[in-house]
């Protein structure tokens, strides 16, 4: 039964009074901040601004401009694959949000995995899907000797500097001088570690000295922070969101006037009754760790282990932050491997994506298996109900504390987190340097 508002009361009252009385509906601009419980303003002020990206102690050139020209060279170059025809914006597309659109990536061959964005990646303290890289240019690096990806090798892509005058003199500038790479005898064309040891790209790596491995790996390690030092400009800010919150702050009605009372309505649940916020919370929306949804396993494929698998892989990578090529390989690098949890109990868990600008990166989950925010929403409307059917690992109990909500809810709740996309970034990052 609907709540009524008799007898004379104040203007502040009143509206209060009407938001409780219409919690479907959305308030009027002057009534905006009313139309939220005290603590659902709380949770929604928590979520901006935000603010700039945190630092990466791991990475000495993570925030030098040298760095990120050098680095946004390296990304639109096809050079660096073993084709010669893939970059990292083969995947990693400007004008898709930094994402491909696909299902999951096909460069050199058919992926496992959906392309997430890179907008706001500097944001994540964990990266890839399963986490199985604990820092931005170590998760480069990976992409680059991944077969299905890149297919390339780290030789090549010293080699590929190295015979560049422009790219030599970027990088030398910055890191110092490369080694003589040009010596055929001491540095083979192709060459890169393989626990298998088949591939004659891994035999010609045996065949160097420790040395001579020692200085490519540093190379190689330098590409990735050159790399990580671009993508991490990649921050979109300035969403409707963000000048509605300005508004709820300020009382500023053309603020307040920016989210459409769907859009509000959304918010409230995304806040609230939804409890969306349980993972997706903060300025970047996202908690930065894994959770199990319990998506039902595909029709067809190997399940997906997640963070199970990536755990191992994590502490035995040899660019990881706590290691040889880190710049600061002690305290929280070396804390974030020490407490990592048993691989066993990470089945089926996948990182929680940030929400900013996800209206522009369709498709949704780790394998892309939903075309739209719709779907997205509609499953976790769903309830318990979504759970059902076998799953990699158990599903976590928290999700069931998400209650069901109706058609409307979902659509309001849509409406919302299209707002969440910021300004785009500026063309001078969307394209490759001038060769000056």
């Amino acid at each position: 039964m609907r709540r009524s508002c008799t007898g004379t009361i104040a203007p502040a009252t009143l509206a209060l009074c009407v938001a409780l009385a219409h919690s479907g509906s959305a308030p009027a601009q002057a009534g905006d901040r009313a139309f939220y419980s005290q603590q659902e303003l709380a949770a929604i002020y928590r979520h901006s601004p935000l603010k700039p990206p945190p630092p990466d102690s791991t990475n000495r050139v993570a925030d030098k401009a040298t760095a990120a020209e050098l680095g946004q060279r390296l990304f639109f170059d096809t050079r660096l694959s073993g084709n010669g025809e893939i970059s990292c914006a083969s995947c990693h597309q400007p004008e898709r949000s930094f994402t491909d659109g696909r299902v999951v990536a096909n460069t050199i061959a058919t992926g496992t995995r959906n392309t997430p964005t890179l907008l706001n990646a500097a944001y994540q303290h964990w990266f890839f899907w399963d986490g199985r890289a604990d820092s931005m240019w170590s998760q480069a690096l990976q992409v680059l000797e991944n077969p299905r990806e890149f297919g390339s090798d780290r030789l090549h892509i010293a080699r590929t500097i190295y015979g560049n005058d422009l790219l030599r003199r970027r990088y030398e500038a910055l890191f110092g001088s490369l080694p003589p790479l040009d010596d055929a005898i001491r540095f083979p064309l192709h060459a890169r570690p393989d626990a298998q040891r088949q591939a004659l790209a891994a035999s010609a790596w045996l065949s160097m000295s420790q040395t001579d491995r020692d200085a490519v790996n540093v190379v190689f390690a330098n590409v990735g922070k050159a790399l990580a030092a671009y993508e991490r400009k990649l921050v979109s800010q300035g969403s409707p969101f963000d000048e509605y919150v300005q508004g709820l702050k300020t009382g500023n009605p053309e603020k307040l006037a920016v989210l459409s009372p769907a859009a509000k309505r959304g918010l409230k649940l995304f806040v609230g009754k939804a409890r969306c916020d349980l993972c997706h919370f903060g300025p970047a929306f996202s908690d930065g760790e894994f959770h199990n949804i319990g998506l039902p396993l595909p029709e067809r494929g190997v399940a997906d282990k997640g963070r199970a698998t990536a755990i191992p892989q994590l502490k035995s990578n040899e660019f990881r932050g706590s290691g040889w090529y880190s710049d600061s390989p002690t305290g929280m690098a070396k804390d974030k491997l020490n407490f990592l949890p048993a691989p066993e109990g990470e089945l089926g868990k996948f990182k929680t994506p940030t929400l900013r600008n996800v209206a522009g990166t369709a498709p949704y989950m780790h394998d892309g298996r939903f075309a739209t925010l719709q779907q997205v929403v509609q499953f976790y409307a769903d309830g318990k109900a979504a759970g059902r059917g076998r799953s990699v690992g158990v599903r976590e109990a928290t999700l069931d504390l998400i209650p069901a909500l109706t058609p409307d809810q979902v659509s309001d709740v849509v409406a919302f987190l299209r707002t969440l996309s910021g300004r785009k970034i500026s063309q001078g990052l969307r394209q490759p340097p001038s060769s000056n």
